[in-house]
């Protein structure tokens, strides 16, 4: 017999001489190619094809496991850039801030709807069809013309969405995260509009609420000791009454039921294949709701007014 018959290769590397084989497919490896299996050695594509039959770990709620906070540090990351884009163009704060009934006065400053309205002023905000102000708003927090106080508002949000959040995004999973985050965002904006229209809300507290209300409602679902929880929840609460006097409490009120309800959904769906129609439906349903409250008071605010 040729020696040079008997000569095997890799399969993956023609030119290079080997003698073991892959324990699953029985293809000839190379060192290079060869990675440690529970018996043997395996190629690179068995091991692929074996990592995808392998069940994945899922969250309470079905979210995909995730070691690592990624979107909590991409939010972060996203307020922080915005707040150093106001200190180039302080301005960003008007165009972006959630407004709901306002209106720009020939001087160039803001005033409340006035139904009529006199020559000179035009609408602004929700009331001129600017609705992206109910997220952007979100994103922006007090100007730096605002001196200490300014820096200390997006220091605090910040402070408090990387101490929840680490908490919070890996009990979720990232998309279920995202979604509450920018949910209870949207409902601590709309429940402004619908108390406190005039008013140009800015801010992540909103959403960070929305944050707090999901730990508490997924570790009472897991059934964690509650002796911290609800001390955590009991200065949430205190924070929330302290910001009526301060800030803009009814943002911090709609975020923190939004987050809840969204929350809920995620934590008590059923665990077999209606799961995610019922999040994602609970979810849908919530933007609706949010959706026509917040058209149905813009077209009082359009076609009533608001006194000054």
């Amino acid at each position: 017999m040729d020696p040079e018959s008997a000569v095997t290769t890799c399969y993956r590397h023609p030119e290079v001489e080997c003698y073991v084989r892959c324990t699953r497919c029985e293809r000839y490896i190379c060192p290079d190619c060869m990675r440690e299996a529970a018996v043997g050695h395996q190629c690179p594509e068995c091991v692929k094809e074996g990592a995808r039959s392998v069940r994945q770990a899922r969250t309470l709620v079905g979210g995909r496991v995730s070691a690592v906070p990624v979107v909590t540090y991409v939010l972060i990351a996203v307020n922080v850039l915005v707040y150093l884009a106001e200190l180039v163009r302080p301005e960003i704060v008007d165009r972006f801030a959630m407004v709901g009934a306002g209106l720009v006065g020939p001087d160039g400053e803001h005033y409340l709807w006035i139904d009529p309205y006199p020559g000179g002023f035009a609408p602004e905000g929700l009331v001129d069809g600017e609705w992206y102000r109910l997220l952007t708003g979100a994103f922006l927090h007090l100007p730096p013309t605002e001196g200490t106080f300014g820096v200390f508002h997006v220091v605090m949000n910040m402070v408090a969405l990387w101490n929840l959040g680490r908490l919070v995004e890996p009990m979720l999973g990232r998309v279920h995260y995202l979604a509450l985050y920018l949910l209870s965002a949207l409902g601590g904006s709309v429940l402004v509009l619908l108390i406190a229209p005039g008013d140009a809300v800015v801010g992540a507290s909103g959403a960070i609420f929305g944050i707090g209300a999901a730990y508490y409602v997924v570790a009472r679902r897991v059934g964690v000791d509650m002796g911290q929880v609800n001390r955590f929840m009991a200065g949430l609460l205190l924070w929330l009454v302290i910001s009526a006097l301060v800030t803009s409490w009814e943002g911090h009120l709609g975020g923190l039921l939004a987050g809840g309800a969204v929350a809920l959904a995620f934590a008590y769906a059923p665990r077999d294949g209606r799961r995610t129609l019922v999040q994602v439906g609970a979810c849908v349903g919530l933007l609706v709701v949010l959706a026509v409250a917040a058209a149905v008071k813009v077209s009082e605010l359009t076609g009533g007014g608001v006194p000054q």
